[in-house]
C-alpha cells in the first residue's frame, strides 16, 4: 500500500522556502525587528509539524514494510534506527536531536532557545527533504 505523502511534501516545501528568506541577508536586513522575529518563529511552528509528519510518515513506512509489531510501542531512537536500518534516514542522533529541538518549541519565548531552535531547523529542512526523498522511491 502507497503512502500519502502530499501533505508531508507541501509541509518541507514551506519550510524550506521560509528558511531560505530567513537566510537571506539582502531580505532580513530590509525587514523591522518585529518582522524578522515573526518569520523567524514561522520557521519554528513550521518545523514543529514537519517533524511530526517526517517521524509519522516513517513509522507508517516502517509499519507497511518491517511490520507493526516491530514499530508499535518502540522509542523514538529506536524507531529512528529501524528508519536508518531501512535506509530512509542517515543518522540516529542527529534525528535524536531534532526531536529534542522539538520538545522546546512550546519554550521558544526564551530568545536563546528561540535561537537553537531556528538553527535545528534549517538543518532539519535538508534531512526532512532525503527522508520524503527516500520515501517517495521506495513508497509501493
Amino acid at each position: 500500500m502507497s503512502l500519502e505523502l502530499s501533505s508531508l511534501k507541501k509541509a518541507i516545501m514551506s519550510l524550506e522556502a521560509l528558511v531560505a528568506r530567513t537566510l537571506d541577508p539582502e531580505l532580513m536586513g530590509s525587514l523591522d525587528e518585529v518582522t524578522r522575529y515573526g518569520l523567524r518563529a514561522g520557521v519554528i511552528q513550521n518545523f514543529g509539524f514537519t517533524y511530526k509528519l517526517c517521524w509519522k510518515s516513517l513509522k507508517r513506512w516502517l509499519e507497511e514494510n518491517i511490520g507493526s509489531t516491530y514499530v508499535d510501542g518502540v522509542t523514538r531512537r529506536e524507531l529512528f534506527r529501524y528508519g536508518a536500518e531501512n535506509r530512509l534516514i542517515d543518522d540516529v542522533d542527529l534525528w535524536m536531536d531534532f526531536h529534542r529541538s522539538r520538545n522546546m518549541t512550546s519554550h521558544t519565548y526564551d530568545v536563546s532557545v528561540a535561537d537553537d531552535v531556528f538553527e535545528a531547523a534549517s538543518r532539519f529542512s535538508k534531512e526532512a527533504v532525503r527522508l520524503l526523498a527516500a520515501l517517495e522511491a521506495r513508497n509501493d
